[in-house]
């Protein structure tokens, strides 16, 4: 029996080019992917999500303001499309970003646009989450752009723009910090990438490298989760830390903008 293709109804193709449109533009791939991200409330659960942690359908439809039932319709398209890994906890259903590629692709979205990153309400929020956030599993931010910066200037990474390397003397750099970087480069996903931020327009640290350090600053208590937020707090010892090792101090915005949460 002969496989007949389906298509999104605005993708015209001819025989020539029909084998590069079908792996294109087959089901869930860009135009799907697409008609998924035109929904300004799946665009705010996905947002929301960018914390890369779980959360449950009733936190997520009151992030977005809709109704369980509103909701629920649009979990069960996101997670059918790809973007969304749910799992269940006794009656509840949990959410989380399938991989750590949906959270650099939702960053990169809006770097592309003039759009705002979400992170809870008013505008201290915003501030905050401009200031030091995580996007999905890594730090991300002014605070991140620091980073970067920093470790360029120390030859911990090379490369222009996004297209970031680890150096020998970064091997050595991560390693006397405890992140075994021989371990993060034999995981499936990939070991570095320069993240377009979106507040910033500027690469910061991803992938499994940018992971580690994250759960480093985290475990160190350098910097804390805020409480329905993706903004991160640094703290006293972290401001030393980020000083002695990385050179730099942190600016005053980002400590006002934390203390307006």
């Amino acid at each position: 029996m002969r496989r007949v293709l389906k298509f999104h109804p605005i993708v015209k193709r001819s025989r020539a080019d029909a084998s590069y449109t079908a792996c294109m533009f087959g089901k869930y791939t860009i135009a799907e992917l697409g008609a998924l991200l035109s929904d300004p409330s799946r665009v705010e659960i996905l947002t929301h999500l960018l914390d890369g942690s779980q959360h449950s359908a009733g936190a997520l439809a009151l992030a977005a303001g809709l109704s369980p039932q509103a909701a629920s319709a649009h979990l069960t398209k996101l997670t059918r499309g790809g973007l969304l890994r749910m799992r269940r906890d006794g009656r509840t259903r949990l959410f989380e970003l399938s991989r750590p590629e949906i959270g650099h692709m939702l960053e990169a979205l809006g770097a592309a646009t003039h759009a705002r990153p979400q992170g809870g309400h008013g505008r201290g929020s915003h501030d905050a989450v401009r200031m030091a956030r995580t996007c999905y599993d890594h730090l991300a931010g002014q605070l991140a752009i620091l980073m970067t910066r920093a470790w360029i200037d120390r030859d911990v990474l090379r490369g222009p723009g996004v297209a970031l390397e680890l150096t020998p003397n970064g091997e050595r750099w991560f390693a006397d910090r405890g992140i075994d970087t021989f371990t993060l480069r034999c995981q499936r996903r990939m070991f570095l990438r320069g993240c377009l931020d979106w507040t910033e327009r500027q690469p910061h640290v991803g992938g499994a490298l940018g992971a580690a350090w994250l759960l480093h600053c985290l475990s160190a208590g350098w910097v804390a989760r805020i409480k329905g937020s993706r903004a991160v707090r640094v703290s006293a010892v972290g401001r030393k830390a980020f000083q002695q090792l990385l050179g730099f101090d942190i600016p005053i915005a980002i400590l006002a903008a934390e203390q307006r949460l």
